[in-house]
């Protein structure tokens, strides 16, 4: 991924999670897994833990630690009511950009040649 590619994926990173914990509860290894069986081979695993405690301390999600058979207690992180109406906001920020970056693109085709 380039350079642009990756700014670009900081700034949605948290609704892409947020929208993964909609579905389910989730540990920290078990998200970044998914990111990167979905597609977003670069994002290093310190990146992940960095947004989930950021969240966390936004009341998006909440924690609970799971005991372990190998190891310390895992954190468990779910969406809360506060990070659901974060994640509806980001879905129709997201579609209104999208809807003016198409549109813009698609003008900037018809001033070309």
């Amino acid at each position: 991924m380039g350079r642009q590619a990756t700014e670009m994926l900081k700034g949605v990173l948290e609704g892409i999670v947020l929208a993964f914990l909609s579905g389910r509860s989730a540990y920290g290894y078990e998200i970044t897994a998914w990111l990167r069986d979905e597609g977003f081979t670069d994002i290093a695993e310190g990146t992940v833990y960095a947004l989930l405690i950021r969240i966390e301390q936004r009341g998006l999600v909440d924690v609970v630690k799971v005991p372990s058979e190998k190891g310390p207690p895992r954190k468990m992180y779910s969406l809360t009511g506060p990070g659901q109406d974060y994640l509806n906001e980001f879905w129709r920020t997201w579609s209104f950009l999208s809807e003016r970056l198409e549109q813009l693109r698609e003008e900037g085709n018809t001033h070309v040649g």
